[in-house]
């Protein structure tokens, strides 16, 4: 128990010291990362919700703040109190102002109520946001400057992020493609910002959910759901070239968006059985005299293995695994990445043969006594 004080008092004093260090640090500043990246050219963007995390600085007063939002000890903190009362008592508050670049959010009015709702752990906050575009010519200021040319064309407030150049080229022409659809359905001619709208809503947003239901981004990291989007959009309804990834994506997602629009629109949760059944194999494996056991252990140590047996006749080890389907590789593929990764490498393998089930029929478990 008096460890545990002395820890508290250190941790108290320690709080102190730091609330009143004469260097400490502060939120971004929007100029200077204004003048860093030559962002002038500004545009309106609306009311929209916002990330808190994204949130890294202030217009005027990022000399108040400390790198955590927090008020700096020379602030007033009243006002911060009565947000934070009003916050606590679900009381209704103005959207914050904010000033963006790139990914990065600064706050030109509500500096407060972003501080209030940082310290109380709150994911994110209504913003009237105006987002200010990098004119320097990298490759990264390139890209956003195609993305702040897409939100003004689309008028769209969803999250699309790409992260290579010329890629919102190729939604934008969906979008246009989209329109034509939607002009012979109904008759009308509805406007771009229209025809982007039903898009977002009827074939984009139900992809996307298609690929994080998939897990398709932890194979690719660094890359966006909307980077993997345009990929498969792409090759699926532009390209119609021969695809080397899984062959059973087209139960999934047709070969024409159209149709694609209509099977979502259809299905009330795009929740697809296929991206979530696991592949089941039995692996038949010839090993070195001797060797068996060893192999056996090593074996049994792999998570997608659920039975390893050592048998008589004409094989050595009978394996039964169970891997998770990928919407960019076959069954084929997959079932052969894992032999030869995780198999053939294994000391005094000398071959092995793969079965696939055509057809099954499986009691259900039932508990019996190890026959020795």
């Amino acid at each position: 128990m008096a460890i545990f004080s002395l820890k508290s008092t250190i941790a108290r004093l320690r709080d102190r010291v730091g609330k009143h260090r004469p260097n400490q640090d502060k939120v971004g500043s929007f100029n200077d990362r204004q003048k860093k990246e030559a962002a002038f050219d500004s545009r309106v963007r609306g009311i929209r919700t916002i990330p808190n995390d994204r949130i890294v600085g202030s217009v005027g007063r990022y000399q108040d703040l400390d790198d955590r939002f927090r008020l700096k000890p020379h602030v007033p903190s009243e006002r911060l109190e009565r947000i934070k009362e009003a916050m606590r008592e679900g009381r209704p508050l103005p959207p914050v102002r904010l000033y963006q670049i790139k990914d990065e959010y600064y706050v030109m009015d509500g500096n407060h109520r972003i501080a209030a709702a940082k310290e109380f752990g709150h994911d994110e906050i209504l913003a009237d946001v105006i987002e200010f575009i990098p004119s320097s010519t990298t490759l990264q200021n390139l890209v956003f400057r195609d993305r702040a040319d897409f939100f003004d064309r689309t008028q769209l407030k969803g999250d699309i992020q790409l992260t290579e150049v010329g890629q919102y080229a190729h939604l934008l022409k969906q979008i246009e493609d989209h329109r034509a659809y939607l002009q012979q359905e109904r008759s009308d001619s509805p406007s771009f910002e229209t025809a982007a709208q039903d898009w977002y809503k009827t074939i984009y947003r139900p992809l996307c959910k298609i690929i994080r239901r998939g897990r398709l981004l932890e194979s690719l990291p660094g890359r966006s759901v909307a980077d993997l989007y345009a990929y498969l959009a792409v090759h699926q309804w532009e390209t119609g070239r021969r695809r080397w990834y899984g062959s059973g994506i087209d139960e999934l997602i047709p070969e024409d968006m159209e149709a694609f629009r209509k099977k979502m629109m259809e299905t009330k949760d795009c929740d697809y059985p296929e991206m979530r059944r696991g592949i089941t194999a039995f692996i038949l494996m010839n090993v070195q005299a001797k060797k068996e056991f060893k192999v056996v252990d090593k074996i049994y140590e792999l998570e997608e293995v659920r039975e390893v047996h050592s048998v008589h006749g004409d094989v050595d080890i009978l394996i039964k695994i169970f891997l998770s389907r990928d919407l960019l590789s076959s069954d084929a593929e997959i079932i052969s990445q894992f032999v030869h990764e995780k198999i053939r490498q294994l000391p005094g393998v000398i071959s092995t043969k793969t079965l696939i089930p055509g057809y099954s029929k499986i009691k259900e478990s039932r508990k019996v006594e190890e026959q020795s």
